[in-house]
């Protein structure tokens, strides 16, 4: 039950975001020009990310960059802006990738077992005004780990230049117990396997982290964007009290740099 409530509630802000926008006063969407009926943004980059959940150590890994900002089927349904600069609703897939934690390479983890690679498929939904934007992602988890994880979070938004965007915000992250179980429990063998360094712990889903997170976006060319990205967050409830992270680390950081293009077509 746990799983719904965040993002029921965040999905009932974003359905009455075209309402309140209209009640501020918002001018209303552009008409669609011809010959487009979707836009979406496909692009690539890295990301510097904690080795394991909870570690003190980092690696690069590579990350996806996907967004549908528009799409318009006729006689169905209309949503998000041909216009970049004016916001709206938008959904787009989300996606995440946990890499294998093999607890021989290690030394904190040794005697745990290991945890083969997660895969993370789900959507990501967004509204945004001209100075601001709330969001929600909800994905299920699937390989080394099942269940569900999931983020919530706001920013404020900038614009100095036509070209350049900046966002900074709070955001929450969220984990089923399954999850949870995976890469924060100690099951009470691999305690004995320990030689009890790590004592047994059986964590529950909730909230797993909250921090801030900043992004910043700069078109280089038209429809090329430059995208930066960093972030902390700190380990919350089941998370935080849980042996791994205690040896490891309470705070974890990203920091991200990649290359994305928009595309315009016409489908119907």
């Amino acid at each position: 039950m746990f799983r719904s409530v965040p993002s029921l509630s965040l999905l009932g802000l974003l359905l009455a975001g075209p309402a309140l926008a209209a009640d501020l006063g918002e001018a209303p969407a552009p008409e669609k020009p011809a010959g487009t009926d979707i836009v979406i943004e496909l692009g690539l980059g890295g990301k510097l990310v904690p080795e394991y959940e909870g570690a003190k150590d980092y690696e690069v890994v590579p990350y996806p960059i996907v967004s549908l900002d528009y799409l318009s089927i006729p006689g169905l349904i209309t949503f998000g802006s041909i216009d970049p600069q004016r916001g709206g609703f938008s959904i787009g897939p989300s996606f995440g990738y946990t890499g294998k934690r093999d607890s021989n390479d290690y030394a904190d983890l040794s005697g745990l077992r290991d945890v083969d690679p997660t895969y993370e498929a789900g959507l990501k939904l967004s509204y945004e005004w001209d100075f601001a934007e709330i969001y929600g992602e909800a994905r299920y988890a699937f390989g080394g780990a099942d269940g569900f994880v999931g983020d919530l979070g706001a920013n404020l938004v900038a614009r100095p230049t036509q070209e350049l965007q900046f966002k900074l915000g709070p955001t929450l992250t969220f984990a089923s117990s399954d999850y949870m179980e995976t890469y924060f429990g100690v099951s009470a063998a691999e305690s004995i396997a320990t030689g009890g360094r790590l004592a047994a712990y059986e964590p529950d889903g909730g909230f797993k982290t909250a921090g801030v997170a900043a992004s910043a976006r700069y078109e280089f060319r038209p429809t090329w964007f430059l995208n930066a990205e960093a972030s902390w967050n700190r380990f919350i409830g089941d998370a935080q009290d849980s042996p791994i992270v205690k040896t490891g680390s309470e705070d974890q950081y990203t920091v991200g740099l990649g290359l994305s293009k928009r595309f315009s077509l016409d489908l119907f």
